[in-house]
């Protein structure tokens, strides 16, 4: 990458807060309705971004209606939010805007997470009329940029696209799952990503919870992987001297200096703060903090990730 392009990468995303507000719990019915609206207007206090999606729960007390009633409390407290617009047809990522628009009153989001789908997907990634027809969002003001979201089953998608040069002018920025025990891209796109110095939306910042808790206590990880990496992870938490796990995982997705966020969810007060603490002075992790989870995950991605089925994991 010449060294006009790495300026121009270096500025884009770059006025996210570094801590974004994940809203998956929120849809948590577990959580009576009236806390939900609370800890959301908190953090609509702070001033940070909020990452919203339809698929939290858009019926009667979803997460779409907690957020509502919370916007409606102050207008003017309105976060900038980067909002999950998914569909295997231009006609379909259309009407997931305008549903987004319904259930939260709002005209103009600041970025589109694109979940494209089918043959969407492939001819986007081939540079086809999907391009121009995404570009005319932007033009009438419904979205101001966009990240593209990957994961490992789609991560030949956005090689394909990256490879093309289909991004240029049209994506900001790549959006999965990044923390200590998940990096949901394959080896070859992470390879180009650091590369090109694409900046990246790391999501599920703690991967579901404590690492102590993920390695020791049964069913806490939902899934079987997570337990087995926790186990191979515990000890270099450890090592870091790090005594919160929040911290570490926050420190840790930073300490890739294209990461512009890290998107972590919770409906509890405490870890909101956890969050915001871990947030506010970030230091890099020691390098080879870094390069020990690197590998693990360079690994994981080959033994395990590669080979899962789709929302399997």
């Amino acid at each position: 990458m010449n060294a006009k392009n790495f300026s121009e990468k270096s500025v884009l995303l770059n006025d996210i807060s570094p801590f974004v507000y994940g809203t998956t719990r929120l849809g948590h019915d577990s959580i009576p309705f009236d806390e939900r609206v609370d800890i959301t207007k908190a953090a609509m206090d702070t001033k940070i971004w909020f990452h919203v999606s339809r698929q939290y729960g858009e019926g009667k007390n979803g997460a779409m209606d907690v957020l509502k009633k919370a916007f409606d409390s102050d207008r003017k407290k309105v976060p900038n939010l980067i909002v999950k617009l998914e569909g295997s047809s231009i006609n379909e990522i259309k009407e997931d805007f305008k549903k987004n628009t319904q259930l939260l009153d709002i005209n103009t989001f600041q970025i589109g997470q694109l979940c494209l789908r089918g043959e969407l997907a492939e001819d986007f990634a081939s540079g086809g009329n999907s391009i121009h027809e995404l570009e005319k969002f932007k033009t009438k003001g419904w979205i101001k940029r966009y990240v593209l979201e990957v994961f490992p089953w789609t991560s030949d998608i956005a090689l394909k696209a990256l490879k093309n040069g289909t991004i240029e002018g049209i994506i900001d920025g790549f959006i999965f799952y990044f923390n200590p025990l998940q990096r949901f891209v394959s080896n070859e796109l992470w390879d180009l990503l650091i590369e090109n110095s694409e900046p990246i939306i790391a999501m599920r910042t703690v991967a579901g919870g404590p690492v102590h808790k993920l390695r020791d206590e049964p069913g806490f990880a939902w899934k079987e992987y997570l337990q087995k990496r926790a186990t191979e992870v515990a000890p270099i938490f450890e090592k870091s001297g790090i005594a919160n796990w929040t911290e570490f995982c926050v420190r840790f997705a930073h300490s890739l200096p294209q990461v512009r966020a890290t998107v972590g969810s919770t409906a509890n007060a405490f870890n909101f703060n956890e969050f915001l603490m871990a947030s506010e002075q970030i230091d890099s992790l020691p390098q080879n903090i870094v390069d020990d989870i690197l590998n693990l995950q360079y690994k994981w991605s080959k033994e395990t990730d590669m080979n899962s089925e789709p929302w399997s994991m």
